[in-house]
């Protein structure tokens, strides 16, 4: 969630471009800027909601705001094989833990590989 200062921009200095599906709205400046001495271009930037992190972007909306396109993807352009967005669990209950971790059992199967531990010549134990 912005704080009052970005709200503030962007009620004066912002125009909203749109809202993806989840309600995060899009802004652009009303106003193009010289980054680095270079070209002028429009600052770009997201509200988000409370909570969120910045990997909450769907990839419509990605693109878009790294000045990647000039226009955001319609979400009727997704791929089938495109996944929509989970958050990042890791440090949560429900993050993954492999067989073996010690946040499960900490035992796992024994390897049926052919694999073989190096040892230093004339150490064996």
């Amino acid at each position: 969630m912005a704080n009052i200062g970005t709200r503030l921009y962007t009620f004066f200095h912002g125009r909203l471009v749109g809202k993806d599906a989840d309600g995060r709205g899009y802004y652009e400046s009303r106003k193009p800027t010289r980054q680095g001495g270079g070209e002028k271009r429009y600052e770009r930037w997201v509200m988000y909601r409370k909570g969120e992190d910045a990997s909450a972007v769907p990839p419509e909306w990605w693109n878009w705001l790294h000045h990647v396109d000039q226009a955001p993807l319609p979400e009727s352009a997704r791929k089938p094989w495109q996944l929509p967005y989970r958050p990042n669990l890791t440090g949560t209950p429900e993050a993954y833990h492999p067989s073996g971790s010690d946040y499960r059992s900490g035992r796992r199967q024994r390897s049926t590989s052919d694999y073989q531990a190096w040892t230093p010549h004339g150490e064996e134990s």
